[in-house]
């Protein structure tokens, strides 16, 4: 059979000072009927330029693409704009990344899906609307009917992509294009979404065009995957065999970079990722992390009953209509050298923890003790003298970093404002931090956009060595990272632990990279800490049923599993907001094996 979409010797130039600048050359690929095609590479390889060049979405005033662009025979790129506008949705629809700037905010849901149907199928409002309603209860939308008419914001990130998914398939096109449309979920989302498309896709019996950089995700969807590097595609085949046996230097350096889940069985300390050279396909052999855990010592930070609250008003009195409940209870201890990771979905109280034990944010209730001092106790100058023992890592580098001053003065500011150090001694200072992060010392004249995403989160987690603390707080540090760049920057934080003795409170939502770099687990939910223990006794034996449901929805680079069928779940996150009377329920733990403590599941897992 003729492929649906055929892309030969596609090639788009950006004008940039004047110059046409490639930044995909010369790609060639075809996508068959009912085949769901992956193309898989990090931020800068060509992938959504790809995507936007098939759409023809990139402005025209600066941007030149050619070749051949097929869709089912009619090429795309010889066809007036107009023509173009009747592709685009009736035959070719996309998905994009972050649902809720490609949903307009002030329009409800409904709304925004029937307009789609008024304007492409020339349905009147009523029937528009009736139609949206079905799309919406087949995308599965929990009361779709009630929900209809709510706009985005009231939705979840999941749900919100799920309405993507029902506007583009609202003129039942014969491609969809779905670009990065799960990165940006927690993993139980993204398991949702993955196992929507999959379901829908052989319900409608569309062609799927699917680009991501996550290879555990490209096993878990695609029949075959084109590989991009640099603008390039560097390999192409069934999917099975790009696992099986790689060809590309830069395919083997992905696959290697990706840490999957269940390796780490029968090692007791955390691994170093391997290095791969992308030009030569060769390999470092990982090694456990020295051993560097000061468990006989008293604890260097300890968290009992830990309460963070947030008030919620309204009225013209401004009274207190309700609380985010957003930590609840939670203790924990961590010791020098010793890397705790907290797990969770967005809005399970994780970012809300660490900040307030840096009292970035003021708790409600509970004690934070560090170094044997009580935290909540300390007056402001108190509180910045500890600070410089407890640094923070922010998920977001470039808005860590002010974009007006160079990088070696944001990373000397620290140490000249707790008079550490003069000038002069600051900069050499400086120096020896860029040094230690594996960043050159003359790169201090810079400033921060002139650095790539790996190298900006090597220069804040320099800024937070900067005071030389025992205590780092990582929020979400790697997440926003290519996979290879990722695997550099947590080998480096192995490293400077192992040197440094420094202490990690890991918060993330990336199971598998937390098994990797952690000796403990903290598993979070609606606030509250349902699972603690050893990570072993985490990983091979966990215990609470939320605890299971997310190891069971993290994707695993194996395509021999593309078959399996998850089930899909219609569940959304709970909302942690309560009455401003609500008195949360006492909660029971039991400790299964020593050191790992499970919450009794109360009746709301019993109804999961």
């Amino acid at each position: 059979m003729p492929p649906v979409l055929s892309i030969q010797g596609l090639t788009t130039s950006f004008r940039v000072d004047g110059v046409w600048r490639p930044v995909v050359e010369n790609l060639s690929f075809d996508v068959g009927p009912r085949e769901t095609v992956a193309i898989v590479g990090e931020s800068g390889s060509g992938k959504s330029v790809t995507a936007l060049s098939t759409m023809r979405l990139l402005p025209a005033a600066n941007s030149r693409v050619e070749g051949r662009i097929l869709l089912q025979g009619r090429d795309l790129l010889a066809l007036p704009e107009a023509e173009m506008r009747q592709v685009r949705g009736n035959d070719v629809a996309m998905i994009f990344q972050e649902p809720m700037t490609s949903l307009n905010p002030v329009l409800t849901v409904g709304f925004q899906v029937a307009e789609a149907l008024v304007y492409h199928r020339g349905m009147n409002q009523a029937a528009a609307e009736a139609e949206a309603l079905r799309l919406f209860e087949r995308v599965r939308i929990p009361a779709a009917r009630s929900r209809f008419h709510e706009y985005p914001h009231r939705f979840s990130g999941g749900m919100r992509q799920r309405v993507m998914i029902a506007m583009a398939l609202a003129c039942k096109p014969k491609l969809l294009i779905a670009d990065e449309p799960t990165t940006a979920l927690d993993v139980t989302i993204q398991a949702q979404i993955l196992e929507l498309v999959k379901m829908l896709q052989e319900e409608e019996g569309m062609s799927v065009l699917f680009i991501t950089h996550d290879m555990g995700v490209v096993a878990e969807i695609a029949d075959r995957t084109v590989v991009m590097y640099k603008g390039l595609a560097v390999e192409e085949g069934p999917t099975a065999e790009v696992f099986r046996a790689p060809r590309a230097p830069y395919t083997r350096a992905l696959l290697s970079a990706v840490p999957e889940l269940g390796s780490m069985a029968g090692r007791a300390r955390p691994m170093r990722f391997p290095v791969v050279d992308i030009v030569t396909g060769g390999s470092d052999q990982p090694v456990e992390v020295p051993d560097t855990v000061a468990a006989a010592e008293r604890p260097l930070l300890e968290v009992s009953n830990l309460v963070t609250r947030f008030d919620i008003r309204g009225g013209i009195l401004s009274r207190v209509t309700g609380r985010v409940h957003a930590v609840e209870s939670v203790s924990f201890s961590l010791h020098a050298g010793e890397t705790l990771a907290l797990v969770g979905e967005s809005g399970c109280g994780k970012s809300t923890t660490g900040r307030s034990i840096l009292r970035l944010v003021p708790p409600s209730a509970g004690r934070i003790m560090f170094e044997g001092k009580d935290i909540a106790s300390l007056g402001r100058t108190g509180l910045r003298a500890m600070r410089r023992r407890m640094q923070m890592i922010f998920q977001d580098p470039f808005a860590s970093l002010n974009p007006r001053r160079t990088v070696g003065a944001a990373l000397a500011e620290p140490i000249t404002v707790h008079g550490l150090a003069g000038k002069a001694e600051a900069r050499e200072r400086v120096a020896e931090l860029l040094r230690k992060v594996g960043l050159s010392p003359d790169m201090a004249s810079r400033y921060p956009h002139e650095f790539s995403g790996g190298q900006r989160q090597r220069l804040c987690i320099a800024r937070a060595l900067a005071l030389e603390p025992r205590l780092i707080v990582a929020d979400e540090a790697v997440s926003a990272l290519d996979v290879s760049i990722k695997a550099q920057v947590l080998n480096l934080m192995l490293d400077l632990q192992a040197e440094l003795g420094l202490a990690y409170l890991f918060i993330s939502h990336d199971i598998a990279v937390v098994e990797r770099v952690s000796h403990r687990i903290a598993v979070m939910y609606m606030g509250e800490v349902v699972e603690i223990g050893p990570r072993a006794a985490i990983f091979e034996a966990p215990q609470h049923p939320y605890t299971k449901r997310l190891m069971a929805a993290v994707p695993v680079p194996d395509p021999a599993r593309r078959a399996m069928r998850r089930g899909l779940s219609n569940d959304e996150i709970r909302s942690p907001v309560r009455a401003p009377d609500f008195v949360p329920p006492v909660r029971t733990y039991r400790e299964v094996a020593p050191g790992h403590v499970v919450q009794v599941a109360g009746e709301e897992w019993d109804r999961a």
